[in-house]
């Protein structure tokens, strides 16, 4: 039990899996293993970058000069406004970034490639298709069955294409500005197409708007006179209704729009003014009254009358007269008597002058009283014949409507129809070249330093992508992390990939291989509670992976540490241990499974030390059948009461059953898989049939690893004999 909980924890230390808890060690990080993935390839992926930039540099070699000549033109949202006529386009957009998208696709438009080949005279310029690497003899050779027009159709769109295919807009960011490029191996050629595109997509654009304002325009006449025809058929309706019924309009209140908000007829201006008339004569008539109801000298014209003023005035001076006479003379006295006589008549009349006044105050109020009569008559006759009117007026109103919405239309599009008219006359453009091409003194292509970091990012990019390829098309297991991920089994440890014989490199202490063999032996000491397992089989999925190289050196390093070790070679259909100990095979395991019983002499003796061997023997017609029996446990039981440790060196599993029939009938088995070997769909199915035969799978060891691999396995795999290997001399010796 101490021994299993020693294993556990040696487990955890070095990074196993535990098979008790189902952990296994920790996966590299994503990095390292992009490392990995590049150390394994990196031969094959710097040939392909190499190859990239070889033929980038003979491609640049073999191409042809290119001139590109550059043409920069501003586009503004806006037009010069030479006068201050708006035309039908719009002043501004919801968005810049609309407007000047649509102006870059129209730089490269076909209409306008059509427009610079027709003002060059490219259709028939050979000297532009040599430009374009092209014999200028395709203009005149003749293809069957088509006629001429349709070759001079095609040789239009030839060029049409070849300008399209070599200009290229180049926004200026946050400005108004573009550049247009045009590339060729003719530099005037290009110099001259992209002036001539700048210049053409001007004009394209200034006869864009001029087609657009003849448009409107002929639209506008259409409509005017339409809406003339309208107008005049509501004003005509107007006029013949207000004529049936006798409305006559004096005058019409319009508002800031034009639209008749209130007119004024003849019988409202009528009753307005008699209305007024009577107002004032119920005001003299109620004054006439007022005045009417006064009498005598009180009243305002008695005051106010000259005639009276006189008259009193007279009277004045004749009783002031009268009275001093009096005092003169007797009352007999015919000069009193006269004064007397004058007074009387001074009185009298200043009272006629009196009641004339009166009379004319009560005649004053009659008159007033009959013109206010008459004047309310005509009122109340006005009024009737208006409320007539008003009846009428509400459905002239609606006349009037329908004529000012027609007028307001009208006159209107009319004022457009002028503004268009101006603005189409007058030659604007939101477009101007601000600095024409020159001919370039210096092709623009091909760039070898340019071109060498292209083929150099494409040469990483496809290496990559064929790393990445091959390493999912390569299913085996390529370094340790995967085998307790892919497999479930712990890993016992990794053994190099050695040129020499496995026995001969065994026999160095100090080689990487016996440090590596010698870790697996010690894991392999903790897998059991009596230390390294009595019977121990090996096998692997397929042959060649390393089984026998793995018999052979763990029986060696079993033996070098004092363990009497007698290793059995069960591949029955390919032998390979006696090979690799130069010993013979007359006679083996196959005999004992035949029925012979003295298997003590088929062991054949070796010079490592404390290692005996049998081989297989003549190869038997069936080899499972002579597996099935139950000789090879009778054998494994009497060979373990003289030696200490039995190592059998199994067939492969894949595709027989020889393999999981010695499984069954040993303490353990170690299951080998190659680095970058097999793939892991065949190793699991191997792996589950041993499972089924109820085989006790100690492990995996991965063996020939690689350079690629090692980087991850070292000190992994065989670091744990640095340093030991004086103690394993003592043990040897």
């Amino acid at each position: 039990m101490q021994n299993t909980e020693n294993f556990g924890a040696l487990e955890s230390q070095q990074g196993y899996p535990n098979a008790g808890t189902g952990t296994g060690p920790s996966v590299p990080p994503m990095l390292l293993q992009y490392w990995y993935t590049v150390m394994r390839w990196r031969w094959l992926m710097l040939g392909i970058i190499l190859g990239c930039i070889v033929l980038s540099v003979v491609a640049t070699l073999f191409m042809s000069p290119q001139y590109t000549a550059q043409v920069q033109i501003q586009v503004d949202r806006q037009q010069k406004q030479i006068t201050m006529v708006e035309g039908i386009e719009a002043q501004t957009t919801p968005q810049d970034q609309e407007f000047y998208a649509t102006q870059y696709n129209l730089l490269t438009a076909r209409p306008l490639a059509e427009r610079v080949a027709a003002s060059l005279a490219l259709y028939e310029n050979e000297t532009f298709l040599t430009a374009h690497g092209i014999d200028g003899d395709v203009l005149t050779e003749k293809a069957p069955g088509l006629s001429a027009q349709q070759i001079r159709d095609k040789n239009r769109s030839l060029i049409v294409k070849l300008l399209l295919d070599n200009v290229e807009t180049v926004p200026i960011r946050n400005s108004k500005l573009v550049n247009v490029q045009y590339t060729s191996r003719d530099a005037a050629l290009s110099s001259r197409i992209a002036n001539e595109w700048a210049a053409a997509f001007i004009s394209t654009s200034m006869d864009r708007q001029y087609a657009s304002t003849a448009d409107a325009r002929k639209f506008l006449e259409e409509r005017l006179v339409t809406l003339r025809q309208r107008l005049d058929e509501s004003e005509k309706l107007a006029v013949d209704y207000a004529s049936r019924y006798g409305i006559v309009t004096l005058g019409e209140t319009k508002d800031s729009e034009g639209r008749t908000i209130s007119n004024q007829t003849l019988a409202g201006s009528q009753l307005a003014e008699m209305a007024t008339a009577l107002n004032e004569a119920t005001a003299a008539r109620i004054a006439a009254e007022s005045r009417s109801a006064s009498a005598g000298e009180s009243t305002t014209e008695s005051v106010t009358s000259t005639t009276l003023s006189n008259l009193r005035s007279q009277r004045s001076t004749i009783a002031a007269e009268y009275a001093r006479r009096r005092v003169q003379l007797e009352d007999g006295h015919p000069t009193v008597q006269e004064l007397r006589q004058q007074l009387t008549a001074a009185d009298g009349a200043i009272s006629q002058e009196t009641q004339r006044i009166s009379r004319a105050r009560q005649s004053e109020y009659r008159e007033a009283s009959r013109r206010e009569a008459e004047l309310r008559a005509q009122v109340e006759s006005l009024k009737r014949g208006y409320d007539t009117e008003n009846k009428a007026n509400i459905q002239y109103a609606a006349f009037l409507r329908d004529a000012d919405t027609n007028r307001q239309i009208y006159d209107a599009l009319l004022q457009r129809y002028k503004e268009i008219g101006v603005a189409g006359q007058v030659g604007v453009n939101n477009i101007s070249v601000v600095e024409p091409a020159i001919i370039p003194d210096r092709p623009s292509s091909p760039n070898l330093l340019l071109n060498l970091l292209v083929a150099t990012f494409l040469g990483i990019a496809l290496a990559g992508a064929t790393a990445f390829g091959l390493e999912q098309i390569d299913e085996g297991i390529r370094d340790p992390t995967q085998v307790d991920a892919l497999l479930g089994l712990p890993l016992l440890g990794i053994t190099p990939k050695v040129d020499r014989n496995a026995a001969e490199e065994m026999q160095d202490l100090k080689s990487a291989l016996y440090d590596a063999y010698f870790s697996i032996h010690s894991n392999l000491s903790f897998s059991t509670s009596h230390g390294f397992p009595k019977s121990l089989a090996i096998t692997s999925t397929r042959p060649s992976e390393g089984k026998s190289s793995t018999s052979l050196s763990l029986a060696i390093v079993l033996g070098r540490t004092g363990k009497k070790v007698l290793l059995i070679d069960g591949d029955l259909r390919s032998p390979s241990v006696h090979g690799m100990l130069g010993m013979t095979n007359e006679k083996g395991l196959s005999n004992y499974l035949a029925g012979e019983d003295e298997w003590r002499s088929f062991i054949q003796p070796t010079e490592l030390k404390n290692v005996s061997i049998i081989s297989t023997g003549r190869s038997p017609p069936s080899a499972a059948e002579l597996l099935s029996g139950d000789r090879l446990s009778m054998l494994i039981a009497q060979a373990l009461t003289e030696y200490d440790n039995i190592v059998i060196d199994a067939p492969p599993v894949l595709g027989m059953t020889d393999a999981p029939l010695i499984a069954k009938a040993v303490e353990s088995v170690v299951y080998v898989v190659e680095s970058v070997g097999p793939a892991v769909r065949g190793i699991r199915s191997s792996i589950q049939r041993l499972v089924m035969a109820n085989a006790r799978l100690s492990g995996v060891v991965l063996t020939k690893v690689g350079e690629g691999s090692m980087n991850y396995g070292y000190g992994y795999g065989y670091g744990y004999g640095y340093g030991y290997g004086q103690d394993r001399k003592d043990l040897d010796q």
